[in-house]
């Protein structure tokens, strides 16, 4: 076992939790967590190059994030929840589907990455969920769920238990998310005058 995997672990939970909360609080943890796997995927027994890359995107995007939701949040703490239109949805779906099969190319031409189509998969569309999560779209938690479906066996193939357990358990709060975001969604849309 790898204690910075095990900090990244505790650090990943704290930081879904207080995201299935709608807290912008999630932020600090998420930024330390995202460091230390950078760090974790670039190990020469790990050689997850699409998610060392994937762990700097995700700095850079939290921030945005964090200040997305600082200026977003409700007077209740909590940031509203938006909703894709289904243009919007199929415009998304198509722009991870080219990007998967664009960068998994990349990578299993010019790389010695481990998996480099499951490994681009996870990383376009991390890309995509992490980003509509920043702009708080519902949908975010569809493309997670996702994510972690595929990061459970990628990760445990890599012998990366710990962080295969750690999906897992995103993959359960990531349903928790989507039900209380839409739940929430639901409430504001019923708040709003017609």
């Amino acid at each position: 076992m790898r204690p910075l995997e095990a900090l990244a672990v505790l650090l990943g939970l704290i930081n879904i939790s207080l995201i299935v909360r709608r807290s912008v609080w999630n932020y600090p943890f998420g930024l330390a967590m995202v460091a230390i796997y950078a760090w974790i995927f670039a190990q020469p027994d790990v050689r997850l190059y699409s998610d060392v890359g994937l762990q700097a995107f995700f700095f850079i995007v939290q921030l945005y994030g964090w200040w997305n939701w600082l200026k977003s949040e409700a007077q209740s703490g909590e940031v509203e929840v938006l909703l894709l239109s289904a243009g919007g949805r199929i415009g998304w779906i198509a722009a991870i589907t080219g990007a998967t099969l664009v960068w998994g190319a990349v990578m299993h031409r010019y790389t010695s990455a481990a998996l480099p189509w499951w490994d681009a998969f996870i990383a376009m569309t991390s890309v995509s969920a992490q980003l509509l999560m920043a702009r708080r779209y519902l949908e975010n938690w569809v493309l997670w769920i996702a994510v972690d479906v595929v990061a459970i066996g990628v990760y445990a193939a890599k012998g990366l238990m710990l962080t295969a357990i750690l999906y897992t358990m995103f993959l359960i709060l990531s349903g928790v998310g989507l039900l209380s975001w839409r739940k929430a969604l639901l409430a504001e849309r019923g708040a709003m005058p017609a």
